[in-house]
């Protein structure tokens, strides 16, 4: 759903940007009560990994493919202050080094894609965790619920965009009920990689996941390498369950290295329809005074490396470098936001009661 320069006119786009500028200014200060030493260098990794992703554009009806956004997945992994900077650094990446989505198009692109997705998501799964019984199970169910709400959000945000500032005269109507119609499937697509990756990752760590802490579970014991019940814990009053041992290096190792499996060689078989929106656009003419885009003679442009005549070499090594770059960038800002410890010197004060 990269909006190009020239379908949104200039007001509206400045307008948007300076949305987008005062809620990246207020997540960055909320994103300080999210994250400390340990968490954030995986929300880096959360960046790099919805980068990976978003390469993986999956078919959804005849002629017209999908990919994720990304801001449900962020928001429940690590916060919904730092999930609107994940995906605003994606977009960032992505229009600078790689020619996807307008730079005058950035404001709207961060606020519907970043930002629409982010709160419209995650107000509905805390809304969804408080009535359902504290279980990972329900945790994975709301994510489900939650990814597939916020992608048709953010086509109806951009149907509202585009009524406002719209560079050509459509009827509004039909850009709504086609906008709207597509990302309803793109949205089943989006949920499941949500779920599935929400739920691999509070199996587990269901301690670094931002929408689970505070879960309850029965205290288990290791005892002859099996786990078992605590001697004395309760049926009726569970204890908060125990965070594990392993580093959570091996966890970034690993969501770091499927990033680039899939970026790097996944990404190959992507579909090569038009998105959702590019299909929408080419059918009922809202492409018509769209621009080039000014970085359209990058080395990276379309996910490609120039001068690289081989087509799965060269995309495949765009997608490492793009992993590369993002999981820096993204690590980059979230470090110098971080909570110090001597700002806090108990993380866990802030935490989120499921």
């Amino acid at each position: 759903m990269h909006v190009p320069d020239g379908f949104i006119n200039a007001p509206t786009s400045a307008v948007t940007g300076v949305v987008a500028a005062g809620a990246i200014a207020v997540s960055l200060r909320g994103a300080r009560r999210e994250l400390d030493e340990r968490t954030a260098p995986l929300a880096g990794l959360v960046a790099a990994f919805i980068f990976a992703v978003q390469m993986l554009n999956f078919p959804v009806a005849a002629g017209t493919s999908g990919h994720l956004l990304g801001g449900a997945l962020a928001a429940i992994l690590v916060g919904p202050y730092t999930g609107v900077l994940c995906v605003s650094v994606v977009l960032l990446m992505q229009g600078i080094l790689f020619a996807d989505g307008g730079l005058t198009a950035l404001g709207v692109n961060i606020t519907d894609m970043a930002i629409v997705t982010t709160v419209v998501a995650y107000a509905l799964f805390r809304g969804l965790v408080k009535v359902l019984p504290r279980t990972r199970r329900s945790v994975t169910g709301a994510s489900f619920v939650a990814a597939l709400v916020s992608v048709p959000a953010a086509a109806l945000a951009f149907t509202l965009l585009y009524w406002i500032g719209g560079t050509t005269d459509v009827s509004i109507g039909k850009v709504a009920t086609a906008m709207i119609g597509v990302h309803v499937l793109i949205g089943i697509g989006e949920a499941a990689i949500t779920a599935l990756t929400v739920g691999a990752v509070i199996a587990v760590r269901p301690d670094l996941v931002y929408g689970a802490r505070g879960l309850q579970q029965r205290l288990k014991l290791r005892v002859n390498g099996e786990l078992v019940d605590a001697p004395g814990a309760s049926e009726t009053k569970p204890t908060p369950a125990p965070v594990a041992a392993r580093s959570h290096r091996k966890v970034w190792i690993t969501g770091l290295v499927a990033s680039l499996l899939l970026a790097g060689f996944v990404s190959f078989y992507a579909s090569a329809n038009p998105d959702g929106l590019e299909k929408v656009a080419s059918d009922k003419g809202i492409d018509e005074k769209a621009k080039e885009h000014a970085n359209a003679d990058s080395p990276l442009a379309d996910y490609g490396v120039k001068d690289i005549a081989n087509a799965r070499v060269s995309g495949g090594l765009a997608g490492v470098i793009g992993v590369g770059v993002t999981v820096v960038a993204g690590s980059a800002v979230f470090w110098a936001v971080r909570r110090r410890r001597s700002d806090d010197a108990s993380p866990t004060n802030t935490e989120t009661t499921v």
